[in-house]
């Protein structure tokens, strides 16, 4: 080493700037082993994504499930209004607690009007008039 001062500061001084270096670029060799560890976890993922697109594009379309026919309702509202009074009331009921549930006036008129509307839904099958209790409307069990 030299016997001037001034080289041997300045010696010193690139001594600690190298080792300074040194620790930093192990950091950054670390954090680069770790980064593309990440990007590997990242690469794998993707590539098993793709692989189960492609599986479900070469998988042939499934048959429509040969279920029972469901019945067509009819367009008007009240068939609908009166579907969900009876799934909200949860048990069966006549044509004048569908008028309550609803709240339409209790008038022949109405009554009527309801138990006619819940007379198509039987013929149709979407409600259910049991034999003991006729007049008494539900929906059937499935």
């Amino acid at each position: 080493m030299s016997e001037n001062p001034q080289v041997k500061a300045i010696l010193e001084h690139i001594e600690t700037r190298e080792r300074e270096l040194a620790d930093q670029a192990g950091k950054f060799r670390a954090r680069i082993e770790e980064l593309t560890r990440q990007l590997g976890e990242l690469d794998a993922e993707s590539e098993n994504l793709r692989i189960t697109r492609k599986t479900l594009l070469t998988l042939p379309l499934p048959s429509p499930a040969a279920g029972p026919d469901r019945p067509d309702i009819p367009d008007h509202p009240a068939y609908r209004q009166i579907l969900t009074a009876l799934a909200d009331a949860g048990r069966p009921m006549r044509a004048r607690d569908l008028c309550q549930a609803l709240d339409l006036p209790i008038l022949p008129e109405n009554t009527e009007g309801i138990r006619s509307k819940l007379k198509r839904l039987v013929t149709r099958g979407i409600l259910a008039e049991p034999e003991p209790e006729p007049g008494l409307f539900t929906q059937p069990r499935t």
